[in-house]
């Protein structure tokens, strides 16, 4: 049985709190069992209640115990900690073995919902993995990922979770020297397109196939009865990895370094390292400050995606058996891609279908903006609220070109005409988020943090959590960026 969060993080001993890990169970092949680094003096930073109840922690649960097993100073009874081995094509380039340089799993907790989560410490110290690293997550990127992680299950995008994040003074050294800290962060499961690259181009394909089929009978059950289940999964993980991109997009959310190491074979968003939600609208816009090429720019990431996955097909084609198998397991993301896209922004224009008449309307109005540098977000939150009643004027407010904007206007008023119904300014509503996570915003968060004071980060949360929702008493975090944002710089480090 799977860890019961009931006793999750209790202090004590007792057989009944055994964590039994199912990726454990793969064996030594996949892993390395490893003691995490002890963190001197940890304290809390941030935690997420919402994702406390979720994993069915009671209120209380961050003790001074918990604190300590957080901190991987103490093994949580039945908990053996492990990192797992992987490979990866980084920045497009064969990168061969890489692994979990930084993060451990503790095990698996069964959720009152009755699913079930890995559980993560991220930044707890040296693997066999960490190559040139030490192991270390600092305080700025533990922030940014926590964060982030919870801004995404905000708005309603597949992504991994984080719980708290634990920091320490203990110095860490980057382009110069930060604090240490730690990410609680879970997820159904951290495995990644680079675990079947590494066994694949190892020649090992008995793991290979012992590793596909632990995902096929853990998370893709019904792949088990088609002609041929590892085409069968190739398929399914092209699905859910168009859906999770087109998510993207219609956020302006930009990953900043889509290797193939960091994407989910859940279709998760993971690893949150130089990644950017766009202020001014520029499709070309480079995120990652390390990204020399522009190969992860906003525009790209929906061929970046099918790429990872021609390369995670690749991998998996000594089970598949023959290429074309392989190819027409791909196929799909053709299609599903730009029904995925255009369903998000027809949603945007509160339009629960696409239709051509729609997309002309979602097209201009992206035009327009990416001639114009226009907010991402603020142009669409207030289209919505135009749906909702606010006056024209405060869409045309946002454009320099004011009869490009009054083309669009016109186009939008007389789309119920085109596609026989209103607009549903509600699904507009739920669709713009008037909040996101902009850099800007956690660097003061970040730069507070640093003095101790985490209330910004706390309150950043509280907001993120809710981001289609109007929250007065922080209504500037919904405005323009200053100036200065434009200057930050992310990169992989970050």
């Amino acid at each position: 049985m799977l860890l019961s969060t009931d006793t999750f993080l209790a202090p004590g001993p007792a057989p009944e709190r055994l964590w039994l890990n199912r990726f454990a169970g793969l064996g030594p092949t996949f892993y390395s069992h490893v003691a995490a680094a002890p963190l001197r003096d940890p304290y809390w930073v941030a935690r997420s209640d919402a994702l406390a109840r979720d994993l069915g922690l009671p209120a209380d649960w961050a003790t001074p115990e918990a604190l300590q097993a957080l901190a991987g100073n103490t093994v949580l009874p039945g908990s053996v900690p492990l990192a797992s081995v992987y490979s990866g094509h980084q920045f497009g380039v064969w990168a061969g073995q890489l692994g979990d340089g930084r993060a451990l799993l503790l095990g698996e907790v069964q959720t009152p919902s009755g699913a079930s989560l890995e559980v993560q410490l991220k930044g707890a110290g040296l693997t066999p993995y960490s190559r040139m690293g030490d192991g270390r997550a600092v305080l700025r990127s533990s922030v940014r990922e926590f964060l982030c992680s919870e801004a995404m299950h905000g708005l309603g995008i597949p992504t991994t979770r984080a719980l708290c994040v634990v920091g320490s003074d203990q110095p860490v050294r980057r382009e110069e020297i930060e604090t240490a800290a730690i990410v609680t962060r879970t997820a159904p499961s951290f495995i990644r397109f680079g675990h079947f690259e590494h066994f694949s181009h190892g020649g090992d394909h008995d793991a290979l196939r012992q590793l596909a089929d632990f995902v096929i009978d853990h998370f893709y059950p019904d792949a088990r009865s088609a002609a041929n289940p590892y085409a069968a999964l190739l398929e399914a993980v092209t699905r859910r990895t168009a859906a999770m991109v087109a998510q993207w997009q219609a956020v302006g959310f930009t990953h900043g370094v889509m290797n193939t190491d960091n994407m989910s074979i859940l279709g998760l968003t993971v690893d949150y390292g130089p990644f950017q939600f766009l202020d001014g609208f520029d499709p070309n816009h480079i995120g990652n400050h390390s990204d020399h090429q522009g190969r992860y720019t906003y525009a790209r990431q929906p061929q970046i995606a099918h790429w990872n996955l021609f390369a995670l097909g690749q991998a998996l084609l000594p089970l598949i058996g023959d290429h074309d198998t392989a190819m027409a397991a791909l196929e799909p993301y053709k299609t599903a891609l730009p029904a995925e896209l255009d369903a998000r922004f027809a949603a945007k224009l509160g339009f629960a279908q696409a239709s051509a008449p729609v997309n002309a309307v979602v097209n201009a109005l992206l035009q327009l903006m990416a001639a114009e540098r226009t907010d991402f977000t603020i142009a669409w939150r207030t289209l919505a609220r135009h749906l909702a009643g606010a006056p024209a004027d405060t869409v045309q407010a946002l454009f320099h070109d004011r009869a490009a904007i009054d083309r669009i206007l016109l186009q939008l008023q007389e789309l119920p005409a085109q596609v026989g119904v209103r607009p549903d300014a509600d699904l507009a509503l739920k669709s713009n988020p008037a909040f996101i996570l902009r850099n800007y915003l956690g660097e003061q968060a970040i730069a507070l943090a640093k003095q101790k004071d985490f209330s910004m980060v706390q309150d950043l949360l509280t907001v993120l959590e809710r981001p289609f929702d109007e929250h007065p008493a922080h209504a500037a975090w919904a405005g323009f960026p200053p100036e200065w944002a434009d200057h930050i710089q992310i990169s992989c480090s970050s």
